[in-house]
C-alpha cells in the first residue's frame, strides 16, 4: 500500500509531515512518570492531548512511547504490532541506538488503542501496514531516544556540577569522562523528568551507529519457540466459552431459518446465536461447537448474488476495460506517438482474487457487560477494532478495552474488522466471555479478497525496438473507496495504479496510465501484502519482457537501456543479474526470468530460474534478489522478509486463485487453495545494497516481483507467455 502517497501528506527532508502530520518540535513531549521516572511521549497536533500528570502518566500512560523507571527499566510502548515482520526488534533498535542502551535492556508493551497518541505518521491513524513501520518511526523513535539521552546527561551534569559536554551515555549509564563517575539511568530518572525538553537534539551520524545496520536476533523468537508467546487464538479467560460460526455461503445473503434442536442435544453445546447473515454455536470447547454447527438445519436467503460466477465477473471487467478511465499518469501524447510507431504490441493481463489464508485463522475473544466491553484480539488496526466494538455495543470508546496480541499472520487480512464486529455481536448475546474462532473453511470462503484485475497493455516501438509510447489501463475494484476514502482523488484509486504510474522507472517519452473502477457483485476486496504493486509489477514487468522479445533483445539489456534516469533501479538490476549468472547457459527446459520494481520506497530486482517438465509442471529452482531499501536497520530482518515474501508470492503466482460458482467460493482449505510446499521451495539468495538513503519499506516488496520473474523464466524455458495467473495448469496442453 502506498498509503503516505495516497493521503498526499507533505513531508520535510527527514520524512516528517509538518502540516496535518507530525513536526519534530510538536512530536516530542516529556512529563513525570507516576512514582518517579522519565516519560517521553508523542502527540499529534490536530488532536493534542492534555499534558500528562503523575496520575495519568503511569505504566500504561497512553501518550508515551518511552518510559524509564527508577529500577533502570527502559520500556517502549509499541504502537506497531508484531505479525512476523520483526517490528518488536527493529523498533527497539531505533530507541536503543540513540539512548545508548543494549537492545536487551528494552522491555516492550503493546500500545492501547489511541489514534491521538499512536497514529502512524505516514498514514494518519494507528495502523501497522503498508510496509511503513520503519519508515514512519525512523526519525521519531531515534529522536525520542536522543532527547532522553540528552536529558539524562544534563541531569547527571547538574548533580555533579560539571559541564554536560564532559559527560557521555553508555550502556544505560551516564559517565563523567574526567573522573569516571557513573550514574545509572534509573538513578537519574526523577531529576531528568523535571528538566525542560530541548527543542533540538543532534541525532547520530550513520557512521556512529552501533546497533542500526547490524544483525540482531529477533527478540520475539524465544517465546514463540518455547510456547510462551500469546496470540489472539491462545487467549483463555476464566469462564470463557468457545464459538464457531457459519455465514451465508453467498455474499450478500441472509439467514432465513435455523432449527437448532439437534445441535442443542450435543454435549457441551450451550447456545445458538442468530445474526442477520450468520449463525454461531457457543459451546464449552471448539469440538462441541463444530459438532453443533454441523448439526444445525439452516435455510439461507441467498439474495441477489446466488448465480454469480467467476466468468460473469471477468466478462464485466472485460467490458469495463474498453472504456477510458481516470488518469493516473499522463506524459506526452501517447496517441500521436502510437500512430507514428514502427511497431505496436498489445496484451491483456489478468490476476485472480486471492485469499490471505493466514496461519492463525480469524478469532476474537469478547466479554460484553452492561458497563463495558473487554476484547482480546490480534489486529493491525487496534483503534478501529475498539471503535467497532463501541458502535456495536453502544458503549463509549473509553468503556471498551482492547488487549492486542501477536498476530499469526496478517498480510492485510487483519487490517479488516469484519471478524471483530461479528464477534462483538455474538458476545452481546452471551453471558460471560466468548472466544469466536473461524474454521479454516469459513476463513477462506469469507475472506476479504485481493482484487481481481483485468489490465490492457499497449506499447509503440521505434525502429530500434525501444518504447516511445506506453499505455496501461487498470481495471478492478477500489479498496481505497471503502477502507480509506480520503485517499480517493477525483475517482482515482491511487493504490490501484501504484507500481504502474509514478513509480514506473523506465524512461519512456509518452505514457498514459488510467484506472477503471469495476466492483465485483457481492465480494468485498481488501489489502493483500501489497495490492497495487502486486498486480501492477506483474503486468509491467511481464509486458516489458514482451517488448524485449519483440525487439529481439536480451531482457536485462533492454531494461538497462531504459534506466538512464534511475541509477538505483539500474544498480539492483545489475547486481541481481550478476549474482544470478545472467547469460550463463542452462539445461534444456530451464529458463531465467527477471523483474525490476520500485515500490514502498524500495528498489528490488529478482531473477528466477524455472524448470518446466514435459507435462507442464513448473519447479522454481532458484531466486536471486538484489535489494536497495535505503538505510538498513536489521539486515537479518530484511533478508527474512524478502525470503518470506518470495515464498508467499510464489504460492500466489503458481497456485493462488479464488473462484466463484453459483455465488459461492469454490475453495475451502489447503487441499484446494494450495500453498507452496517445503519440497517445492527454491534456494533464495538475498543481496543487500548498502545505502545512506532514507529507509524504504520491506514487508511487501519480496512478494511483489516474483510473479513476473517466474512468468518471464517460463517464457525463456518454453516460449509460452504467461499473461494470466496462476500458472497452474496453463502449460499442461503445451
Amino acid at each position: 500500500m502506498g498509503l503516505k502517497r495516497m493521503l498526499n501528506v507533505p513531508t520535510d527532508d527527514a520524512g516528517f509531515a509538518p502540516e496535518g502530520g507530525v513536526s519534530r518540535r510538536t512530536f516530542l513531549k516529556v512529563s513525570a512518570a507516576a512514582g518517579g521516572g522519565l516519560l517521553i511521549g508523542f502527540y499529534l497536533p490536530a488532536v493534542r492531548a492534555a499534558p500528562a500528570t503523575a496520575a495519568n502518566a503511569g505504566a500504561f500512560a497512553p501518550n508515551a512511547f518511552v518510559r524509564i523507571g527508577r529500577d533502570d527499566t527502559v520500556t517502549l510502548i509499541m504502537p506497531q504490532v508484531e505479525m512476523g515482520q520483526g517490528t518488536y526488534t527493529s523498533m527497539p533498535m531505533l530507541i536503543a541506538e540513540e539512548l545508548e542502551v543494549d537492545l536487551g535492556q528494552i522491555a516492550l508493551e503493546a500500545a492501547p488503542p489511541d489514534d491521538r497518541r499512536y497514529a502512524n505518521s505516514l498514514i494518519g491513524f494507528q495502523v501497522t501496514g503498508g510496509s511503513s513501520s520503519v519508515r514512519a518511526m525512523w526519525d521519531p523513535l531515534r529522536r525520542a531516544g536522543a532527547v532522553a539521552r540528552v536529558m539524562l546527561i544534563s541531569a547527571a551534569a547538574q548533580g555533579w556540577n560539571v559541564d554536560p559536554t564532559s559527560c557521555r551515555a553508555e550502556k544505560g549509564e551516564v559517565i563523567h569522562g574526567p573522573t569516571g563517575r557513573k550514574l545509572s539511568y534509573g538513578a537519574l530518572a526523577d531529576i531528568a523528568a523535571a528538566l525542560p525538553v530541548p527543542d533540538n537534539v543532534a541525532l547520530k551520524d550513520a557512521k556512529a551507529f552501533k546497533l542500526i545496520g547490524t544483525p540482531a536476533k529477533r527478540v520475539d523468537t524465544p517465546d514463540k519457540v518455547n510456547g510462551k508467546a500469546l496470540f489472539g487464538i491462545d487467549v483463555n479467560i476464566p469462564g470463557m466459552k468457545i464459538a464457531t460460526v457459519a455465514a451465508c455461503p453467498v455474499f450478500g445473503g441472509k439467514l432465513a431459518r435455523v432449527d437448532d434442536s439437534t445441535a442443542m442435544e450435543i454435549k457441551g453445546v450451550r447456545q445458538v446465536v442468530r445474526l442477520d447473515n450468520a449463525v454461531a454455536v457457543v459451546a464449552d470447547h471448539m469440538w462441541a461447537a463444530i459438532q453443533g454447527l454441523a448439526a444445525l438445519d439452516i435455510e439461507w436467503d441467498e439474495g441477489p448474488n446466488a448465480k454469480v460466477s467467476s466468468a460473469d465477473i471477468v466478462r464485466q471487467m472485460e467490458t469495463a476495460s474498453q472504456k477510458p478511465g481516470v488518469v493516473g499518469r499522463k506524459d506526452g501524447d501517447v496517441a500521436k506517438a502510437m500512430a507514428g510507431a514502427a511497431r505496436k504490441v498489445e496484451a491483456v493481463y489478468q490476476v485472480p482474487f486471492l485469499a490471505h489464508a493466514t496461519m492463525e485463522p480469524m478469532n476474537c475473544t469478547v466479554h460484553v457487560r452492561q458497563d463495558g466491553c473487554d476484547m482480546w484480539v490480534g489486529s493491525q488496526v487496534v483503534s478501529r477494532a475498539q471503535a467497532t466494538a463501541a458502535k456495536v455495543t453502544g458503549l463509549s470508546i473509553e468503556q471498551v478495552q482492547v488487549f492486542n496480541h501477536f498476530l499469526g499472520g496478517g498480510f492485510g487480512r487483519r487490517l479488516e474488522i469484519d471478524f471483530v464486529t461479528q464477534a462483538v455481536r455474538i458476545a452481546k448475546q452471551v453471558d460471560g466471555p466468548v472466544k469466536v474462532v473461524w474454521t479454516r473453511e469459513e476463513d477462506i470462503r469469507h475472506d476479504i479478497y485481493r482484487p481481481y484485475y483485468y489490465d490492457r497493455m499497449a506499447a509503440g516501438l521505434d525502429a530500434q525496438g525501444l518504447p516511445i509510447a506506453w499505455r496501461h489501463r487498470v481495471t478492478g475494484s477500489s479498496i481505497e473507496a471503502r477502507w480509506l476514502p480520503p485517499a480517493m482523488k477525483d475517482g482515482l484509486d491511487t493504490d490501484a495504479v501504484e507500481g504502474a504510474a509514478a513509480e514506473l522507472q523506465y524512461a519512456i517519452p509518452n505514457i498514459l496510465v488510467d484506472y477503471v473502477r469495476q466492483e465485483p457483485p457481492g465480494l468485498t476486496t481488501g489489502w493483500w501484502r501489497g495490492v497495487g504493486p502486486t498486480h501492477n509489477i506483474f503486468m509491467v514487468e511481464s509486458f516489458i519482457d514482451e517488448l524485449a522479445a519483440a525487439a529481439k533483445k536480451d531482457p536485462v539489456e533492454y531494461r538497462r537501456a531504459l534506466l538512464g534516469e534511475s541509477p538505483r533501479a539500474r544498480a539492483v538490476l545489475d547486481l541481481a543479474a550478476e549474482k544470478a549468472g545472467w547469460g550463463q547457459p542452462l539445461p534444456p527446459g530451464v529458463g531465467r526470468g527477471v523483474s525490476l520494481q520500485f515500490a514502498f520506497g524500495t528498489y528490488l530486482s529478482q531473477v528466477a530460474e524455472a524448470a518446466v517438465s514435459k507435462d507442464g509442471e513448473v519447479l522454481i529452482q532458484r531466486v536471486v534478489c538484489a535489494v536497495d531499501c535505503g538505510i538498513i536497520v536489521n539486515p537479518d530482518t530484511v533478508k527474512a522478509q524478502i525470503e518470506g515474501g518470495v515464498i508467499l508470492g510464489l504460492t500466489a503466482a503458481l497456485f493462488g486463485e479464488i473462484t466463484l460458482k453459483n455465488g459461492r467460493v469454490e475453495q475451502s482449505n489447503f487441499n484446494d487453495y494450495r500453498a507452496l510446499r517445503i519440497s517445492e521451495a527454491p534456494m533464495i539468495e538475498v543481496h543487500l545494497v548498502i545505502s545512506a538513503e532514507a529507509p524504504g519499506g520491506i514487508g511487501e516488496p519480496g512478494t511483489v516481483g516474483i510473479a513476473p520473474a517466474v512468468a518471464n523464466a517460463i517464457f525463456a524455458a518454453t516460449g509460452k507467455r504467461i499473461r494470466k495467473l496462476p500458472v497452474k495448469d496453463q502449460l499442461r496442453s503445451a
